[in-house]
């Protein structure tokens, strides 16, 4: 006997709406194996059975996940569609990424309502200025970091991350920008990738440039404090945790092996900028593409909303798939209030 239609729809939001949190199981139906009449109920309910099997024995796993995930409502046939078409018509789609992607992995974002870093926490990331030229908060944020650093270099891609790669390797993404620092779409082998923030992992020194990684750093940390054994399984969106200033008062901050200078991942903290090389090489990327999807970015900061105002003024259709406002909705073609992986691993490639 044949799926119904509703049936069939019903069952594959209840795998969407599980499966990105579940570690080895992920399911994909897909909407041409219905019309082919080869989606059976006793299908549906093997599927059933493998959700319900996998959820008992790793609600752990999830729990973590949608922990920083904001409420949205399941996502509407008609709005699969809407997006399948957006993506089906573009031949080199230039896809930018935000914290919102990166959620359904365990790492919170800053914004979100009511589960973001602003909504749970009176505490700001860092401002560049202040890394720079206060020796103390360089110790807060390298203690706090420090903490931080074993969960956030755990954390694995989402099922999200896993289509972008698949779309890429399929010819469809010609280039992806994230706003990230978490790695997590090298970790899912995307290869045409901007980090357009850095990356958490990278390690260099202001005075003579030097570089190294940051599990190196990490070592040498653990080191020099034998004594600092705090372990925290919460994060923040940049891999830090909070601490109190009693706790940071005897962390030791390493210096630079070479010349004993500062150091500093290589991020793009908070007032600071893009380098100038990395945006005129992302525009060029933008320029060969012929549509624009924003995925997971609310586009509050200028550093990716530039992107989307130039998109716009190029004329490329724009389709954002973001929970909650985005600062360029107005710029939008199609926008979608959804989580990504309620929709991004249904959409097909051809």
């Amino acid at each position: 006997m044949a799926l119904s239609h509703s049936l069939f729809y019903k069952l594959r939001f209840l795998v969407s709406s599980k499966c990105s949190y579940i570690g080895q199981i992920t399911v994909h139906i897909e909407p041409k194996r219905f019309a082919s009449n080869k989606f059976t109920t006793k299908t549906a309910e093997h599927f059933s059975t493998q959700l319900k099997t996998a959820e008992n024995t790793d609600v752990s796993v999830r729990d973590r996940a949608i922990m920083f995930v904001p409420e949205s409502q399941p996502v509407d046939q008609n709005v699969v569609e809407k997006l399948q078409d957006f993506v089906s018509a573009s031949k080199k789609l230039f896809v930018l990424t935000g914290a919102g992607l990166s959620t359904e992995s365990g790492i919170p974002d800053y914004r979100s309502e009511g589960v973001g870093m602003y909504a749970r926490s009176k505490s700001r990331p860092i401002q560049y200025s202040d890394f720079i030229n206060f020796a103390d908060r360089r110790k807060r944020y390298w203690a706090r970091n420090f903490v931080g650093w074993p969960k956030f270099r755990s954390t694995r891609p989402n099922a999200s991350h896993r289509t972008l790669a698949e779309w890429e390797k399929a010819g469809k993404v010609h280039w992806l920008v994230t706003q990230n620092v978490d790695a997590l779409h090298s970790k899912a082998y995307s290869e045409r990738v901007t980090e357009l923030h850095g990356l958490s992992a990278h390690i260099v020194c202001l005075s003579c440039g030097g570089q190294t990684t940051r599990d190196e750093l990490q070592e040498r940390m653990i080191e020099m404090n034998p004594g600092f054994s705090i372990e925290s399984e919460a994060i923040a969106p940049d891999g830090d945790v909070i601490l109190s200033d009693e706790v940071v008062k005897g962390f030791n901050v390493p210096s630079c092996k070479d010349c004993r200078g500062v150091l500093k991942p290589k991020l793009v903290f908070f007032g600071d900028n893009v380098p100038r090389v990395t945006v005129e090489f992302v525009h060029s990327r933008l320029r060969e593409a012929d549509a624009f999807l924003v995925a997971g970015s609310s586009l509050e900061v200028y550093s990716g909303y530039r992107f989307a105002l130039a998109a716009k003024e190029q004329k490329k259709p724009i389709a954002i798939v973001n929970i909650g406002p985005t600062r360029a909705d107005k710029l939008a073609t199609l926008k979608i209030n959804a989580r990504l992986g309620s929709i991004l691993p249904y959409i097909q490639i051809t």
